[in-house]
């Protein structure tokens, strides 16, 4: 089975949603779904057909992340330092419109766009990844090549 490597946020995130998933929201759904059943016909009964989709929901998601966290390889970033990789934080600037952008190279599993948590196997990951402070990188996106040069790059 092969392992996911991820930050250690990613991992405590992951841990989290799963406690509120098991502790919190399960036992909210096993309650809605009897209450339900209480208002008889169930062939018939949105609230029972909601709170069942509802549990299905759940049941899958907690099943999706015990299997991640079971096989997560936590990886501590703030040990690392050098060239961009795994877990790096970096702060860069679009050669040719000046914006400046900082994004954190994280696994497939803790990649959130918006918050500029990217996956290691993007695009852009795989063109940073190897490369140091003051280097410049081009990226093939859907719009066309991007060109980027590093400005820092953080292991926090």
């Amino acid at each position: 089975m092969e392992k996911i490597p991820m930050t250690p946020a990613g991992f405590k995130s992951a841990d989290d949603e799963l406690k509120q998933l098991k502790s919190v929201d399960r036992p909210n759904v096993i309650h809605a779904i009897a209450e339900a059943r209480e208002h008889g016909d169930l062939s018939e009964n949105a609230e029972y057909h909601s709170a069942r989709e509802l549990q299905s929901h759940i049941e899958g998601r907690i099943k999706e992340l015990e299997a991640i966290i079971s096989r997560a390889d936590v990886i501590d970033v703030t040990k690392m330092s050098g060239s961009v990789k795994f877990g790096a934080t970096v702060h860069m600037v679009d050669e040719d419109t000046d914006e400046e952008r900082t994004l954190q190279i994280v696994g497939e599993h803790e990649a959130d766009i918006e918050s500029n948590l990217i996956n290691m196997n993007s695009p852009i990951a795989r063109a940073l990844i190897g490369k140091e402070e003051g280097d410049s990188v081009e990226v093939r996106t859907p719009g066309g090549v991007k060109g980027y040069e590093i400005l820092s790059v953080k292991y926090i």
